[in-house]
C-alpha cells in the first residue's frame, strides 16, 4: 500500500515538471480570460451602482463562477488539444490546493449575503478577504505550476493585507471603492499578467 502511494506521488510530480510548459501556455488564456470578465463586471458595477451588500456579494459571486467556467473551459480545450484526460493526477492536485481559500472565500460571500443588514459598510473588508484568499489559492496551486504563479499569489495576499490596513482612511463610498478594488485586482491585474505569460511564452517559443 506504501509502495503504490509513494510510486503514485513521484509519477505525478514527475508528470508535473514535465508539464510546467504546458501550464504555462494554459495559464495565459485563462489569465486573460478572468481579466477581462473581472474588468467587464467592475465597468457594469458602475453602470449599474449596486448599494446593499448582499447585491455585492451575489454579484461578484456570480462573476467567480462566469470565470471559474470559462477557465475550466479553457483547460479542457487545452487538454483535449494535447489528447491528454482533463481530470488527470497533476489537475487533482492542483485542484486540491485550490479548493480550501475557494471555500473560504464562499464562505465569506455567504456570511455576507445572510447578515448584510448588520455589516454596514463591510463591502471594503470583504473585497480585502477575498483578494487575500485568492492569493492563497493561487500561492498553494503554485506549488504545482510555474514559479510565476505563485509570485503573483503572493503579491495578492500581500496586498489585499494592505487594503484591510488602509480600510479606516477609504474615502468617499466604500462600495464603490470596493467594487474598483476587485476591478484593479480580479480584471487589470490578470489582464497584466496574462499579457506578460503570453508574450514570454512567444519569446520561449521563438
Amino acid at each position: 500500500m506504501d509502495s503504490n502511494w509513494a510510486s503514485e506521488n513521484l509519477q505525478t510530480i514527475r508528470t508535473l515538471m514535465e508539464r510546467s510548459a504546458l501550464y504555462r501556455r494554459a495559464l495565459a488564456p485563462i489569465m486573460l480570460g478572468a481579466g477581462v470578465i473581472g474588468t467587464a463586471a467592475a465597468g457594469a458595477s458602475w453602470l449599474v451602482p449596486m448599494r446593499s451588500n448582499r447585491a455585492f456579494a451575489l454579484f461578484w459571486m456570480g462573476v467567480a463562477v462566469v470565470a471559474a467556467v470559462t477557465a475550466f473551459l479553457l483547460v479542457r480545450r487545452q487538454a483535449l488539444r494535447e489528447q491528454e484526460p482533463v481530470w488527470s493526477p497533476p489537475t487533482r492536485r492542483v485542484t486540491e490546493a485550490l479548493e480550501p481559500p475557494f471555500a473560504a472565500g464562499l464562505a465569506v460571500g455567504l456570511l455576507m449575503v445572510a447578515f448584510s443588514e448588520h455589516l454596514g459598510a463591510a463591502a471594503w473588508h470583504v473585497a480585502s478577504a477575498w483578494v487575500i484568499l485568492y492569493g492563497c489559492a493561487l500561492s498553494a496551486a503554485g506549488f504545482f505550476t510555474p514559479r510565476g504563479l505563485k509570485l503573483f499569489g503572493r503579491l495578492l495576499v500581500y496586498g489585499g493585507c494592505g487594503l484591510l490596513v488602509i480600510s479606516p482612511i477609504v474615502p468617499g463610498d466604500a462600495q464603490s471603492a470596493a467594487h474598483l478594488v476587485m476591478g484593479v485586482c480580479f480584471g487589470v491585474m490578470h489582464l497584466a499578467y496574462g499579457i506578460y505569460l503570453y508574450f514570454t511564452e512567444r519569446q520561449r517559443s521563438a
